[in-house]
Order: structure tokens, then sequence, then C-alpha cells
């Protein structure tokens, strides 16, 4: 257990409260059980840490990473309960999806230890019915989304600019400093290596390559318990979803080009989507069909693009990606029936600098995304200003 405290206060003392993302705000810490889902790198362990700090309770608190090598030989109940005994208040609890049979060990940590605050984070694929211990009625979960254009002119350049709505930005009213500052400066750089607070440091991308790694051949093979061959078989696939984005999505021709059972794609799409690898554009449905049909299917991130392609993405699926990327975090985003996206009965055409209106022209509220612009025009929006939107 010392070893536990000390590796604490020194991860505490090297981490930065300089720059905060208002998620931390908008996050019920006071819950009994509380989990912090999203892809690995986003910085779901600093959020937390940065907690710590700012709340004061230090002395009450424990944070621990859940494979650390002290689990090979304690459970996270035996380590609730001795911390608890120690006047412990608070336990933090990282990377929880690499700890067996998790959901079932915080349910008796839930039952046995009622005064505990338990927080844990992990992948954005944890089932919170794995092992069958049913947590759904007892946590609250909140999802951590990669960083936005606006988070990300934040952090590199120690501005407080305001998330936008989709009104807002369709009048063009976005919280940008011009003048001496324009926006498109930035949005290049975004595009490669915005995504992630790791974005200045010199290895980007080959840490967000090992990121990738991880998850495919870690991460998803544990919670899906895939054999190395079925493993195999899911990197072929996400290498053949980066060569070919954005993809109509056709189980039986990605069958036929990938030399795969047609009836496992399926499955192999639904971990790499709940791992935010790729995200899948659904088509719209009539009535209140829950169910939607999946219709195209892109990289989580440009980043990602950018990575895994080996060379710079082509453009026109850059756009769509980091389009897509933005407005599905905070809006339901559906494929287009005349066009490329549909949010809120809005459609929307994205385009470069020669893309015009004949796709929209008989459309009544529709709008060209664009990204050469640097101000709304007509129904003309500029691409940059929807990554304001969280």
């Amino acid at each position: 257990m010392r070893a536990l405290y000390d590796q604490f206060k020194q991860l505490l003392e090297l981490t930065p409260m300089d720059f905060f993302r208002e998620q931390h705000d908008t996050i019920n810490w006071d819950v009994r059980i509380l989990g912090i889902l999203g892809q690995k790198g986003v910085g779901k362990s600093t959020l937390i840490l940065q907690h710590i700090k700012r709340a004061g309770n230090v002395d009450e608190s424990l944070y621990v990473v859940a494979d650390d090598i002290y689990f090979s030989a304690h459970t996270l109940l035996d380590t609730a309960k001795e911390f608890f005994s120690r006047g412990g208040k608070y336990l933090y609890i990282d990377e929880i999806h690499k700890y067996e049979h998790w959901s079932r060990e915080i349910k008796n940590i839930y039952d046995s230890l009622p005064l505990l605050h338990i927080v844990y984070s992990g992948s954005s694929m944890l089932d919170l019915k794995e092992g069958g211990a049913d947590l759904s009625r007892r946590v609250v979960e909140y999802h951590l989304p990669v960083w936005s254009f606006r988070e990300y002119l934040n952090l590199r350049n120690g501005w407080s600019l305001k998330p936008a709505t989709l009104e807002e930005i369709l009048q063009g009213k976005v919280d940008f400093p011009y003048g001496a500052e324009r926006p498109l400066k930035y949005f290049e750089d975004y595009m490669k290596k915005g995504c992630y607070p790791f974005s200045p440091e010199p290895e980007f991308e080959t840490r967000l390559r090992q990121i990738i790694n991880t998850t495919v051949e870690v991460d998803i093979p544990k919670y899906a318990r895939m054999t190395i061959a079925a493993t195999q078989k899911l990197k072929k696939f996400l290498f053949y979803i980066s060569k070919s984005v954005p993809v109509k999505i056709n189980f039986s021709d990605m069958a036929r080009d990938l030399e795969l059972d047609r009836d496992e794609l399926p499955k192999y799409l639904e971990y790499l989507e709940k791992a935010e690898l790729v995200s899948v554009l659904r088509m719209k449905a009539n009535g209140d069909a829950i169910l939607r049909k999946m219709d195209k299917l892109y990289l989580h991130n440009p980043n990602m693009a950018y990575v895994l392609s080996g060379e710079r993405p082509e453009t026109g699926n850059a756009r769509e990606t980091v389009f897509f990327c933005w407005a599905k975090q905070k809006y339901e985003t559906l494929e287009s029936p005349v066009s490329d996206f549909e949010i809120e009965g809005k459609t929307f055409e994205v385009g470069g600098r020669n893309k015009g209106k004949k796709q929209i022209e008989d459309v009544k509220d529709g709008y060209v995304v664009k990204d050469n612009l640097e101000y709304v025009f007509d129904n003309q929006v500029p691409l940059w200003m929807f990554g304001f939107l969280y």
C-alpha cells in the first residue's frame, strides 16, 4: 500500500494545473460511483489528477492504475478496504478496463463500503454488465471526447475561447480573436495532431500509432476475448478502412476484398466503433426508429487519418472526417439523403474552395461547409467553426 501512495504523490506533483478542460466542471464528482470513459490518450488521467489537486482532499484520496503490478497480488476490493480503514474517502482507479472482472469488484466495493467514493476511468468500450455485475443503476458515466479545435487553440495559445451552439456557428457568432490572428493559420496543424493533448510532443505520430496498436492488439481482444487469429483479422480490417475512408458499408464486398468471413465483419466493426477508432454514419430513418442502417464508415478523427495512411489523406475525406468527429459529440448526425450530413433537419454539404450549392439548392435549410473560409457568407460556413461546438 505504501508503494501506491508514493506513486500517487509523485504523479500528483507532475500534474499541470495551468489548463483545465471544461468537461471537468460538468461532471458531478459527488456521486458515489463515477465513470469517466474515452479513447486512450484524450486526457482522462490528467483530468482526474487535476481534480484531486483542485479538490484539496489529497490526504483522503488515493489514485491507482488498474494494471499496476501491485494488483497481481492484491484485489481492488482488498485495497479499497485497507484504504478505507486508514481514513480514505476517495478512491480513483485509472485504466480499469485492464483489470479482470472489474465491474464485479466495483459492485462489491460499493455494497461493502457505503462511505467510500469511487471514480474510475477506462476505455469507451467498457460494458457496464461485463462479468455479470450490473452497475447501470449505481454508476454515473461521462464521456471525454478528443480535443476540439477550440480546445486546441486554448491549450496552444493560452486563450479562453468559449464554445458555440450550432445556430451561433451558422450565424458566424464564434469567439475567435480576429485581427492579427487568423483561424486557418492553425487549422492544418490541428488536422495533423490537434485532437490530443500531447500534440506538442515531437514524437506525436509515434505515440498515436502506439495508442492505436495497443487498442487493437490488447484492449479490444481482452474485451472481446479474441484469439490471436481474430486479432490479426481485426488489424487487417482497420488497415482496409484507413486506406479507403469514407467507406460505403457493404459487408459482402468488404469480406470479398479482405478474404474474411462476411459474418465476422459486423462484430469487428462494433468493436472498432466502441473503441473510438472508427465512426459509423447512419441513415435517417422514418418515425422513431431506434436502429438506423449503417451507411458510411470514417476513421474517428483526422489525426488518425494522417498516422494510419502514412501520407497526407485525401482532402475531401479529411474534411468529412473532422466535421463528423465534431458534430456527433453534440448532435445526432445522420447521413443526408441529398448531401453529406443532416443535423436537426439541416443539411450540410462539406467541400473545398470550389464547392457549389447545386446539391442543396432545392433544400430549405441547406449549408455548404468549406475549409478555406474565415467568415460565414450567405449559406457558406467555415469548416473550422464547427470545431467550436464543444
